[in-house]
């Protein structure tokens, strides 16, 4: 009974944080991007999907209203449901563009709109690089040790660790994970900032990581092995 009522609380906060998100949209804000914070992006890969569906729902709810016209009771039902589906849809959008990923001191913030947030200290990043996958490769989740924070299907950045961190599901589940795969629009900046702030964590030189990630970038153009080469489903 815990268990479940531990659940529920889950998924009612779930759904008020993509309800406020749609408040901090309209607002053009964002949530968690403190001053002095890098933050990325990841919501553009996503978002054809999303208004399409949106449109789709907009044109669904338009006909309903029109068959069910001789039904009062039955389309006021139809008209509530569709319009939540249609808030839950922009939501969905709304959640991934005002969550964005975060590069704050010490620690890489990873988000997935509303559903999912890991937190990595930078001393257990062991490398970043870019490494584009498509779904059909995310079939195997954290069974491997990996936790993927997909958008519109793909990963762009995967994240090795030195050691675990916690990963936990909408669900409540509980994962140690080291490795993470996440996407951002910016990729490659996303890495090139990441390798900077842990360079500057550790005493490297200043420019170190960027000129790391574009040495990396050229040997990617070039063809030559790299363990970042991007790898299509």
């Amino acid at each position: 009974m815990n268990r479940r009522s531990g659940l529920l609380r889950r998924l009612a906060a779930h759904e008020g944080r993509w309800l406020a998100s749609l408040v901090w949209w309209v607002a053009r804000r964002r949530i968690g991007v403190a001053a002095g914070e890098r933050a990325f992006a990841y919501a553009a890969a996503q978002a054809a999907m999303v208004y399409g569906l949106t449109f789709v729902c907009v044109v669904e709810t338009a006909g309903l209203h029109v068959m069910l016209d001789g039904v009062p009771a039955a389309r006021a039902v139809m008209l509530v449901v569709d319009v939540y589906t249609v808030l839950m849809m922009l939501g969905f959008q709304a959640a991934a563009v005002t969550r964005p990923h975060v590069l704050g001191a010490g620690v890489l913030w990873l988000r997935q709109g509303a559903r999912t947030e890991l937190r990595i200290p930078l001393e257990r990043i062991a490398s970043v690089r870019y490494d584009l996958r498509f779904s059909r490769e995310q079939q195997k989740g954290a069974a491997d040790g990996a936790a993927e924070l997909a958008v519109g299907g793909q990963t762009s950045v995967t994240v090795e660790l030195t050691e675990p961190v916690e990963a936990v599901r909408l669900s409540g589940r509980r994962e140690a994970v080291r490795s993470v795969r996440f996407h951002a629009d910016d990729a490659r900046g996303a890495v090139a900032a990441v390798r900077e702030a842990m360079g500057a964590a550790r005493g490297a030189a200043p420019g170190e990581g960027l000129s790391k990630v574009r040495s990396e970038g050229r040997r990617e153009a070039s063809g030559a092995p790299d363990g970042g080469a991007v790898r299509r489903g």
